[in-house]
Protein backbone atom coordinates (compact mmCIF):
# COMPACT_ATOMS: atom_id res chain seq x y z
CA UNK A 1 0.00 0.00 0.00
CA UNK A 2 0.96 3.65 -0.37
CA UNK A 3 0.55 6.20 2.42
CA UNK A 4 0.63 10.00 2.38
CA UNK A 5 3.24 10.91 4.99
CA UNK A 6 3.12 14.60 5.85
CA UNK A 7 5.90 14.39 8.46
CA UNK A 8 8.24 11.88 10.00
CA UNK A 9 10.56 12.77 12.86
CA UNK A 10 11.92 11.76 16.26
CA UNK A 11 11.09 13.74 19.37
CA UNK A 12 9.86 13.25 22.92
CA UNK A 13 6.26 12.19 23.17
CA UNK A 14 4.43 15.34 24.21
CA UNK A 15 1.36 13.64 25.68
CA UNK A 16 -0.23 10.32 26.59
CA UNK A 17 0.97 7.32 28.55
CA UNK A 18 4.54 7.65 27.25
CA UNK A 19 4.81 11.41 27.68
CA UNK A 20 8.44 12.46 27.99
CA UNK A 21 9.80 9.32 26.30
CA UNK A 22 11.44 9.33 22.89
CA UNK A 23 9.12 8.43 20.04
CA UNK A 24 9.26 8.29 16.27
CA UNK A 25 6.29 10.08 14.74
CA UNK A 26 4.60 9.26 11.45
CA UNK A 27 2.05 11.92 10.53
CA UNK A 28 -0.38 10.91 7.81
CA UNK A 29 -2.13 13.61 5.80
CA UNK A 30 -5.89 14.09 5.77
CA UNK A 31 -8.72 14.32 8.30
CA UNK A 32 -12.50 14.04 8.29
CA UNK A 33 -13.00 16.66 11.04
CA UNK A 34 -12.43 20.38 11.34
CA UNK A 35 -11.93 21.14 15.02
CA UNK A 36 -11.90 24.78 16.05
CA UNK A 37 -8.57 24.45 17.87
CA UNK A 38 -6.77 22.07 15.50
CA UNK A 39 -3.00 22.63 15.70
CA UNK A 40 -2.16 20.48 12.66
CA UNK A 41 -4.76 21.83 10.22
CA UNK A 42 -1.99 22.28 7.65
CA UNK A 43 -1.74 18.47 7.36
CA UNK A 44 -5.41 18.25 6.41
CA UNK A 45 -5.41 20.70 3.50
CA UNK A 46 -5.92 19.33 0.00
CA UNK A 47 -2.68 20.97 -1.17
CA UNK A 48 -0.53 19.90 1.77
CA UNK A 49 2.88 18.55 0.83
CA UNK A 50 3.41 14.87 1.61
CA UNK A 51 5.68 11.99 0.66
CA UNK A 52 4.28 8.72 -0.66
CA UNK A 53 5.68 5.81 1.34
CA UNK A 54 4.89 2.09 1.34
CA UNK A 55 4.54 0.18 4.60
CA UNK A 56 8.01 -1.28 4.12
CA UNK A 57 9.47 2.22 3.67
CA UNK A 58 7.79 3.43 6.85
CA UNK A 59 8.99 0.39 8.78
CA UNK A 60 12.55 0.80 7.49
CA UNK A 61 12.58 4.45 8.53
CA UNK A 62 11.27 3.61 12.00
CA UNK A 63 13.92 0.94 12.53
CA UNK A 64 16.66 3.29 11.28
CA UNK A 65 15.92 5.70 14.14
CA UNK A 66 16.62 3.04 16.83
CA UNK A 67 13.59 4.42 18.72
CA UNK A 68 11.09 1.80 19.88
CA UNK A 69 8.05 3.98 20.64
CA UNK A 70 6.03 4.72 17.49
CA UNK A 71 3.21 7.27 17.24
CA UNK A 72 0.96 7.26 14.19
CA UNK A 73 -0.86 10.55 14.01
CA UNK A 74 -2.45 12.99 11.60
CA UNK A 75 -4.79 14.25 10.51
CA UNK A 76 -6.68 11.05 11.17
CA UNK A 77 -4.42 8.05 10.51
CA UNK A 78 -7.23 5.47 10.59
CA UNK A 79 -8.72 7.04 7.45
CA UNK A 80 -5.72 6.03 5.33
CA UNK A 81 -6.41 3.37 2.72
CA UNK A 82 -4.81 0.12 3.79
CA UNK A 83 -3.97 1.35 7.30
CA UNK A 84 -4.61 -2.16 8.66
CA UNK A 85 -1.76 -3.45 6.48
CA UNK A 86 0.63 -0.92 8.03
CA UNK A 87 -0.59 -1.72 11.54
CA UNK A 88 -0.07 -5.44 11.03
CA UNK A 89 3.40 -4.78 9.65
CA UNK A 90 4.36 -2.81 12.76
CA UNK A 91 2.61 -5.27 15.08
CA UNK A 92 4.85 -8.01 13.73
CA UNK A 93 7.86 -6.39 15.40
CA UNK A 94 7.56 -7.15 19.12
CA UNK A 95 10.31 -4.64 19.90
CA UNK A 96 8.07 -1.73 18.89
CA UNK A 97 5.43 -0.07 21.04
CA UNK A 98 2.88 1.46 18.66
CA UNK A 99 0.36 4.15 19.55
CA UNK A 100 -2.32 5.61 17.29
CA UNK A 101 -3.78 9.06 17.90
CA UNK A 102 -7.37 8.97 16.65
CA UNK A 103 -10.13 11.55 16.75
CA UNK A 104 -13.04 9.51 18.09
CA UNK A 105 -15.09 9.45 14.89
CA UNK A 106 -13.70 6.18 13.48
CA UNK A 107 -15.04 2.86 14.79
CA UNK A 108 -12.22 0.83 16.33
CA UNK A 109 -13.74 -2.63 16.17
CA UNK A 110 -11.67 -3.92 13.24
CA UNK A 111 -8.40 -2.55 14.60
CA UNK A 112 -8.83 -4.05 18.06
CA UNK A 113 -8.68 -7.52 16.50
CA UNK A 114 -5.09 -7.10 15.27
CA UNK A 115 -2.68 -9.42 17.09
CA UNK A 116 -0.30 -7.38 19.26
CA UNK A 117 -2.54 -4.42 18.47
CA UNK A 118 -1.43 -0.81 18.96
CA UNK A 119 -2.63 1.31 21.85
CA UNK A 120 -5.19 3.97 21.06
CA UNK A 121 -5.13 7.55 22.28
CA UNK A 122 -8.67 8.50 21.37
CA UNK A 123 -10.18 11.97 21.59
CA UNK A 124 -13.67 12.72 22.71
CA UNK A 125 -14.40 16.03 21.02
CA UNK A 126 -16.17 18.43 23.38
CA UNK A 127 -18.58 21.29 22.55
CA UNK A 128 -15.98 23.98 21.82
CA UNK A 129 -14.42 21.77 19.13
CA UNK A 130 -17.58 21.99 17.02
CA UNK A 131 -17.25 18.26 16.28
CA UNK A 132 -18.98 16.54 19.20
CA UNK A 133 -21.90 15.45 17.03
CA UNK A 134 -19.74 12.86 15.23
CA UNK A 135 -18.25 11.18 18.30
CA UNK A 136 -18.77 7.40 18.42
CA UNK A 137 -19.35 6.42 22.03
CA UNK A 138 -19.51 2.76 20.94
CA UNK A 139 -15.71 2.96 20.87
CA UNK A 140 -15.60 3.08 24.67
CA UNK A 141 -16.43 -0.63 24.87
CA UNK A 142 -13.25 -1.51 22.95
CA UNK A 143 -10.80 0.44 25.09
CA UNK A 144 -8.74 -1.01 27.94
CA UNK A 145 -6.03 0.13 30.32
CA UNK A 146 -3.70 -0.17 27.31
CA UNK A 147 -5.48 2.86 25.84
CA UNK A 148 -6.34 6.48 26.63
CA UNK A 149 -9.33 8.77 26.20
CA UNK A 150 -8.31 12.42 25.86
CA UNK A 151 -10.66 15.31 26.56
CA UNK A 152 -9.36 18.60 25.12
CA UNK A 153 -11.06 21.36 27.12
CA UNK A 154 -11.26 25.04 26.29
CA UNK A 155 -14.25 26.15 28.36
CA UNK A 156 -16.18 25.44 31.55
CA UNK A 157 -18.84 23.78 29.37
CA UNK A 158 -16.19 21.43 27.98
CA UNK A 159 -15.11 20.44 31.48
CA UNK A 160 -18.68 19.80 32.55
CA UNK A 161 -19.32 17.64 29.48
CA UNK A 162 -16.09 15.69 30.02
CA UNK A 163 -17.17 14.93 33.60
CA UNK A 164 -20.59 13.82 32.36
CA UNK A 165 -19.11 11.46 29.72
CA UNK A 166 -16.54 10.01 32.14
CA UNK A 167 -19.27 9.22 34.66
CA UNK A 168 -21.88 8.04 32.15
CA UNK A 169 -19.56 5.46 30.61
CA UNK A 170 -17.57 4.72 33.80
CA UNK A 171 -14.37 5.38 31.91
CA UNK A 172 -11.95 5.54 34.83
CA UNK A 173 -12.57 1.85 35.44
CA UNK A 174 -11.95 0.94 31.80
CA UNK A 175 -9.09 3.02 30.46
CA UNK A 176 -6.75 5.96 31.11
CA UNK A 177 -8.36 9.41 31.19
CA UNK A 178 -6.59 12.68 30.37
CA UNK A 179 -7.82 16.25 30.36
CA UNK A 180 -5.76 18.57 28.18
CA UNK A 181 -6.24 22.35 27.88
CA UNK A 182 -6.77 24.04 24.54
CA UNK A 183 -3.50 25.93 24.27
CA UNK A 184 -3.96 29.55 25.38
CA UNK A 185 -7.72 29.21 25.95
CA UNK A 186 -8.15 28.07 29.55
CA UNK A 187 -6.19 28.46 32.78
CA UNK A 188 -4.80 25.12 33.92
CA UNK A 189 -5.32 26.15 37.56
CA UNK A 190 -9.02 26.45 36.75
CA UNK A 191 -9.00 22.87 35.42
CA UNK A 192 -7.35 21.66 38.63
CA UNK A 193 -9.95 23.49 40.74
CA UNK A 194 -12.72 21.90 38.68
CA UNK A 195 -11.18 18.45 39.15
CA UNK A 196 -10.97 19.04 42.90
CA UNK A 197 -14.54 20.32 43.16
CA UNK A 198 -15.87 17.38 41.14
CA UNK A 199 -13.71 14.79 42.94
CA UNK A 200 -12.33 13.51 39.65
CA UNK A 201 -10.20 10.66 40.95
CA UNK A 202 -8.38 8.63 38.31
CA UNK A 203 -8.29 11.54 35.85
CA UNK A 204 -5.00 13.21 34.86
CA UNK A 205 -4.33 16.76 33.79
CA UNK A 206 -2.06 16.57 30.75
CA UNK A 207 0.25 19.35 29.66
CA UNK A 208 1.50 19.12 26.08
CA UNK A 209 5.27 19.03 26.59
CA UNK A 210 6.14 19.86 22.99
CA UNK A 211 4.34 23.20 23.31
CA UNK A 212 6.38 24.06 26.38
CA UNK A 213 9.76 22.96 25.07
CA UNK A 214 9.40 24.56 21.63
CA UNK A 215 7.32 27.31 20.05
CA UNK A 216 3.74 26.05 19.98
CA UNK A 217 3.56 26.51 16.19
CA UNK A 218 6.79 24.66 15.43
CA UNK A 219 6.50 21.54 13.25
CA UNK A 220 8.53 18.38 13.41
CA UNK A 221 8.68 18.29 17.22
Amino acid sequence: MKYKVAEKFVSVNGEGLRSGELAVFIRLAGCNLNCSYCDTAWANEADTIYKIMAEEDIYTYIKSTKVTNVTLTGGEPLLADGITILLKKLAGDKDLSVEIETNGSILLDQFIKIENRPSFTMDYKLPSSGMEKVMLTDNFKYLTKQDTVKFVCGTKEDLQKAKFIIDQFQLTGKTNIYISPVFGKIDMAYIVDFMKDQEMNGVRLQVQLHKIIWDHNKRGV
